[in-house]
């Protein structure tokens, strides 16, 4: 049981990163979160890296949803973009908790 609790820890941690990461970029370009400008350019390579692998999993499932309320991709692919936005935010969830344990480590 200890190894689903830490894998429902870390993927919670991943959400919860990203949410919090994706909303600031939000509110600070006043658009919606997405793998287009300004977030993802390819004038700006590393910023955009840094971009998707904060927020990555929102811009994913933004971009999905859009897609599917516009008809050009099915119930399944939708699905499939869920499943591995889920995936993206559980290894965030682990870097980010690994990064969390070392700064405490430094700390004490």
């Amino acid at each position: 049981m200890g190894a689903v609790a830490l894998t429902c820890f870390a993927l919670l941690a991943g959400l919860t990163f990203c949410g919090v990461l994706g909303s600031a970029m939000e509110l600070a370009t006043r658009q919606r979160l997405s793998f287009r400008e300004p977030f993802v350019s390819p004038h700006h390579i590393v910023r955009s890296l840094a971009a998707a692998a904060a927020a990555g999993p929102f811009m994913l499932i933004n971009d999905a949803l859009e897609a599917w309320r516009s008809g050009r991709v099915s119930t399944l692919f939708l699905l499939s973009c869920a499943a591995s936005a889920l995936g993206w935010a559980l290894a965030t969830g682990i870097v980010a908790v690994d990064l969390a344990r070392r700064a405490a480590g430094f700390l004490s």
